[in-house]
């Protein structure tokens, strides 16, 4: 799972690229990670290929193989998008406004840091 990807399905898929059924390639593998005894045997992890593009994802969100397959679509439709379309691509447009806006409340808090110190330093003065 790509982090910068987390919201998969939120964004409005139409105007992402579409993808046919023929471009993709699908194994269901077994899963890594927690789980012990109940992922150890059970295929449930989606691996998904996007064959014209190289483009790899491996699902392994939930216990239901049919979810996995639908995230997993969501998320490539997403990187496809992403790998096609470049900067245009509303997915890349959308990690931008929130990386800027993340940017702004980092500098709005370590302002308010800046402020609340100079009042506890005025404080301070007043006292002696």
């Amino acid at each position: 799972r790509v982090p910068s990807l987390q919201a998969a399905g939120k964004n409005s898929s139409s105007s992402l690229l579409g993808l046919t059924e023929a471009e993709l390639k699908e194994q269901f593998v077994r899963g890594d990670g927690p789980g012990g005894q109940a992922t150890n045997k059970t295929n449930n992890c989606v691996v998904l290929k996007h064959i014209p593009s190289g483009i790899v994802v491996k699902c392994h969100q939930t216990r239901s193989v049919e979810q996995n397959r639908k995230i997993a679509r969501e998320i490539l439709q997403e990187k496809v998008d992403l790998f096609y379309k470049g900067e245009d691509s509303d997915i890349f447009k959308e990690k931008k406004a929130l990386e800027k806006k993340k940017q702004e409340k980092k500098r709005k808090a370590k302002e308010n840091l800046e402020r609340k110190k100079q009042f506890k330093e005025m404080q301070q003065l007043d006292r002696k």
